[in-house]
């Protein structure tokens, strides 16, 4: 009878894994995000987001969905800065990640 409380706890496990837990803030649709540092453009500060990496102790989330989600959290955050573009200082790590902020008159 072991193998059934398994059973749901793997399949819980992977149906997370799949899961959006980021949605996008009103306003965050607006921000661009650059692969560099933009030219020509103020910086307005740092943003530094972070998301769960690992369900569960376990199970590793998908990559590019944990990249989304720090992107996502990222862009919600630059307009309470007065930004219009964000740009990644490092790649993330361990569900970290930090970006630049910039007003570029989008």
């Amino acid at each position: 009878m072991r193998i059934l409380p398994l059973a749901v706890l793997a399949t819980a496990i992977l149906g997370l894994s799949g899961c959006t837990w980021v949605h996008m803030a009103p306003g965050a649709s607006a921000v661009r995000v650059a692969s560099t540092a933009p030219a020509n453009c103020e910086k307005r500060g740092e943003i530094s987001v972070s998301v769960a990496d690992k369900v569960a102790l376990v199970y590793e989330r998908n990559d590019l969905r944990v990249r989304e989600e720090l992107e996502t959290l990222a862009r919600n955050e630059a307009p309470g800065i007065g930004a219009d573009t964000i740009s990644p200082l490092a790649p993330p790590a361990n569900g970290d990640q930090q970006f630049a902020a910039w007003r570029c008159g989008n």
